[in-house]
């Protein structure tokens, strides 16, 4: 290690966000970035700690150590070399990713100041970039054709290995831009579009064939490709099936932020098929990352007021026995959207909508729950209490997560990768996901 006892002397500095103030107004990525200098002394507090848990935590097997190294003494090529050995897409998860690394750093066990792995990782990439160090490359052929069904980070994590070991690959997406959840999901508050066309046009040089609007019968896939690879998601949203669901303004959390991503991309909305929070009170159902994302897009369309409510109970603030380090630990989340107003509830469940005389949602009844822990250890027990109460709200955005999708028994050249796999995940992990499955996928061809 260039400077081992730097943690010692040089306090964590986070780039932060931009003031509230100020991002409030316009759809452009809240975080701010370092100077060169400032983030080559955040790198030199990665210590020479033996055992580095942050290769553990993270889904990819990313090596700290080493590109923090790189990165402190200036090495910057050395430092993407190293990064992108394990990460296809570090201006993703430098982005978007909560960092299970930094919560199981040595220094976030000793002083709760781990050294800043995912802003570290942003720069280097950025730099890469900018330095000219991201370059096509053309590959050898090997005959052999992969279609893959979806264009989000398992689809694309897949592509990209594959790609890179000779097969002729290509990607069909439903929708009409590449990007799956990374386009329609994420905010462009969190995630520029533009850095996601710019890995896209890499990869199109790269010879990765991307057809658009085309979806695919995964029942009946088509002929002509020696394996197939799914990524296709978690298409279905969780529902609130209670009285009232059929009133107007109710809406899943991702047909708001998908049309709100495709406006900010040219398209136009009339009328009705416009969802827009402007001038109403919005309840925001479920306190995840996609309820924040709710509450970040509700406020940038000019909400009147933003609740968050949660049926699980407040998860404790700053550090949970349950979860001791080195595990990710369930505490309290206040993510940027939180701090450009809302207010949030929890424990506290939903019984029925209530309505306008012309059919629209006007308030929702909720009744505060109880929560005690399971003799078995398993999940807590709900319990209601009986205390109800009205908040009123003229928009709700249903934020409740996703149902894992059931798979049919596939034929043995048929692959599924990331959320279609698992259940809704994170992109760290999808992209995981889509590098396991390239690797099964080589495996199985060059048995044949």
């Amino acid at each position: 290690m260039g400077n081992p006892k730097a943690f010692l002397t040089i306090p964590r500095q986070e780039a932060g966000y931009r003031p509230v103030h100020d991002r409030i107004s316009d759809y452009g990525e809240v975080e701010q970035t370092l100077n060169t200098s400032e983030r080559k002394l955040q790198a030199s507090r990665c210590m020479d700690c033996g055992v580095p848990f942050c290769h553990w935590a993270c889904p990819l097997g990313n090596r700290p150590p080493e590109f923090q190294d790189a990165l402190y003494k200036g090495k910057w090529r050395e430092a993407y070399e190293i990064l992108t050995a394990t990460n296809d897409f570090p201006e993703f998860t430098g982005r978007i990713c909560p960092a299970l690394c930094e919560k199981s750093c040595v220094l976030k066990l000793a002083i709760d100041a781990p050294v800043t792995i995912r802003e570290d990782e942003a720069a280097i990439i950025e730099a890469a970039f900018r330095e000219g160090y991201v370059q096509s490359h053309k590959y050898g052929r090997n005959g052999m054709k992969v279609g893959i069904v979806g264009s989000g980070p398992a689809g694309l994590a897949a592509a990209n290995r594959l790609n890179a070991m000779g097969y002729e690959v290509t990607v069909f997406e439903k929708d009409e831009y590449v990007g799956g959840l990374l386009r329609f999901g994420i905010p462009n508050f969190k995630l520029n579009k533009a850095v996601i066309d710019r890995r896209i046009g890499i990869m199109e040089a790269e010879g990765v064939r991307f057809c658009v609007n085309t979806p695919i019968d995964t029942q009946d896939l088509p002929d002509g490709f020696d394996a197939w690879c799914l990524c296709t998601g978690t298409p279905q949203a969780r529902d609130l099936d209670i009285p009232g669901r059929e009133l107007k303004g109710i809406y899943f959390a991702l047909e708001m932020l998908s049309q709100q991503n495709r406006v900010l991309a040219g398209q136009t909305f009339d009328g009705d098929s416009r969802i827009s929070a402007k001038g109403k009170r919005v309840l925001v159902i479920g306190g995840g990352d996609t309820g924040s994302d709710c509450i970040g897009t509700s406020n940038r369309q000019g909400a009147v007021s933003v609740t968050q409510i949660e049926i699980m109970p407040k998860p404790p603030v700053g550090y949970n026995p349950a979860t001791p380090w080195p595990q990710w630990q369930q505490v309290l989340k206040t993510s940027s959207s939180h701090e450009e107003g809302c207010e949030r509830r929890w424990s506290l469940s939903s019984t029925r909508f209530v309505g306008t005389e012309d059919g629209r949602v006007s308030g929702v009844e909720v009744e505060e729950v109880e929560w005690t822990p399971a003799s078995d250890g398993g999940r807590p027990v709900m319990r209601p209490t009986g205390k109800k109460e009205m908040i009123d709200a003229d928009m709700v955005l249903l934020a409740m997560g996703f149902i894992r999708p059931q798979h049919p028994e596939y034929a043995d050249n048929v692959f599924v990768a990331g959320d279609a796999a698992t259940g809704a995940s994170l992109v760290v992990r999808c992209i995981a996901g889509g590098r396991k499955a390239a690797q099964d996928i080589d495996n199985y061809l060059k048995k044949l």
